[in-house]
Order: C-alpha cells, then structure tokens, then sequence
C-alpha cells in the first residue's frame, strides 16, 4: 500500500515535513477518475460512514415513524462540536423516539466548540451524551431498535442487528462481501469499517448517483443529500471546515470528514466519490488536500476557491504573530 506526499509544511523557504497519503476519485459504476498514491490501500472509513449508516433509519420506516424533520436527519449523519442548536436537536430525536437518554451508550465529552465547552465549565456543568460529536448517530441506532422492535441494550455491539444492518448496507454500497471489511471500534463504541479507499470513494459516488438501487434507496439517498446539503452546521459546526465547504459550495459537495485524516465527498453532478486519507492522521493536511482535489477536477468556481483559499494554503504563524511558514499542496491528481 503506497502513499504519496500530499502536503508540505515549510518554515520560511524550507520543507520541514510532509504529510503522505491516498486520494481516490471514482464514478458511480466503479470506474476510476483520478487518484494519488494506491487506491487500494487498506483503512478505516471512520466517521465518513455515518451517511450510509443513517440510511437504514429512513429505509426501515423509522425515520417516517418517528417524525424526524430534515435537521433530525442531519444530525444521525453528523459529528457535530456539541453546540446548543446540536444538543436542542439530539435531546428532540430522543423525545419522538420515546427513549431516555440513558440509553445512548456513546460515551460522553467536553463539547469540540470551545465557547460552547467554555460555558458549561463556568456554569459548574458536566457534558451529557448529547454534548458527544456521536449522539446523533447513536440516537439513529436507537430509533431503528425500537421501530424493528430490537433489544434496546447492546444496539452498539456487533451482533446486534442493527450493526449487522449497517455492515450490509456498508458493504452493498461498496460491492463487497461483508467478510471483506475490516471491523474495528470507533471512538464512540460502535463498529468501524475498513475497506480500499477507492471502495470509500465508490460508496459516495453511489450515494451521490443512487440510480443502481431500487427507488426506496433512491429515495432515501436523496433525502440525505437534502439534509447535509441544507444544515452543514448540524453536521459539523461553527469554524469547521466540513461547515464551511458545504456552505460555500452549496448543493454541489456532499462532504463527511472522518478522524485521522479521512475525508469524503459526493459530487451528485457528475456522480462522483472522491476519498482521501492523509497516512500519518494528521488533520491539519485534510483541508489543504481537498481544495487542492476540488481545484485540480475542476469542481470550484474562481468564487469559490476564493472564499476557501484560506484552507488550500494554510498560514502558520509563530506566538509573536509572524508569520513563518505554510501548509501547502504537494501533488498533482493522475487522470
């Protein structure tokens, strides 16, 4: 499995490290686009699965069942930084699905959006479930188990059929054998899948251009679109930078990061996926390499990259202000 230099970050007019990693592009019958590095390589999807682990919540009847609203739907997809507007949402999905809080067994932390974990620090306050960048995943989850009539317990343990559900729907999008995904645990508890990052970039090139599967999937992908696609600030949040490519970018870019260094995008116009893994899981590269991805396939406007611009080229500056080196793109895409 062979990565290629992605991102140099100099210090003055010197490259003090670099970042390698995969980028793979793909359409939506599996055929190749682009890429760096070897498609192949092997590794975890992380949080960029939770898309296509919230379909089935639409696709068992759950999410009809339960009422959720567009923002419901956003948040089951979302790894959101623990603000108000992301706790009102998750304790809302709780509430129509008729289950306690206690039930979410995906731990708990301080929120990701500092003035937000600020506050609840200064009010004496401990973070709840629904401070957890997971919750809404979880909530998701619980809401399949009640509505199939599942065991409500160990809903986030392999065998549970609601994670044997996801690891079919995973694998049906990806062409693969369940047996052929790696299974490991994610930070909130639940199973993670691995699989070739080319397979990452076809799974949203499937969602991006769901015409292969019958129009109930059709219609649940959509759906999703919608709901990422309309509130990018219940999927991410205030200053990140999912948040802020989605809403620049409009309709045009479905976009999920994902821990140590993933990050995938559908692009429903041209029925595309692109997947990138930064090798070492260093998050400051991601940014720089997905400008840099969209740039080069020629899917932003000069407005666009403009207002992005920021994120392509990073600025690093020393504890006096001054500026003193950059985190900058390396590659060039291979047709």
């Amino acid at each position: 499995m062979e990565a290629v230099k992605l991102v140099e970050v100099t210090r003055g007019k010197t490259v003090e490290s670099i970042h390698r990693g995969v980028i793979a592009v793909v359409d939506s019958i599996g055929k190749k686009i682009a890429s760096a590095g070897d498609s192949a390589y092997f590794t975890f999807i992380r949080s960029a699965a939770k898309p296509i682990q919230a379909l089935p919540v639409l696709e068992t009847g759950a999410a009809e069942s339960f009422a959720f609203s567009l923002e419901d739907i956003a948040l089951l997809m979302a790894s959101h930084s623990g603000e108000p507007e992301h706790v009102r949402i998750g304790m809302q999905i709780m509430t129509k699905i008729g289950l306690d809080q206690n039930l979410l067994q995906c731990g708990t932390h301080p929120p990701l959006h500092r003035p937000s974990a600020n506050e609840l620090a200064a009010k004496g306050q401990a973070p709840s479930v629904f401070h957890c960048t997971c919750s809404g995943k979880h909530a998701g989850m619980l809401a399949i188990a009640k509505h199939l009539k599942f065991s409500l317990s160990h809903y986030y343990m392999l065998e549970h059929p609601v994670q044997q559900l996801t690891l079919q729907t995973i694998a049906a999008f990806a062409d693969l054998n369940p047996a052929e995904i790696g299974i490991g645990i994610d930070g909130c508890g639940v199973p993670v899948f691995a699989l070739p990052v080319e397979k990452m970039a076809y799974i949203y090139a499937r969602w991006a251009d769901p015409a292969g599967f019958a129009k109930g999937r059709q219609k649940a992908c959509f759906m999703l679109q919608e709901a990422i696609t309309s509130y990018p600030e219940i999927v991410a949040g205030t200053g990140r930078f999912t948040y802020d490519l989605m809403k620049v970018t409009g309709k045009k870019i479905l976009a999920k990061d994902g821990n140590e260094g993933v990050f995938c995008m559908g692009v429903p116009d041209r029925g595309w996926g692109i997947a990138i893994k930064i090798e070492d899981g260093n998050t400051r590269a991601v940014s720089s390499v997905v400008i840099e991805t969209l740039r080069q396939l020629g899917l932003l406007t000069t407005g666009e990259y403009t207002k992005l611009s920021s994120y392509a080229r990073k600025e690093l500056k020393n504890y006096r202000g001054e500026l003193i080196g950059e985190i900058r793109p390396a590659f060039t895409l291979e047709s």
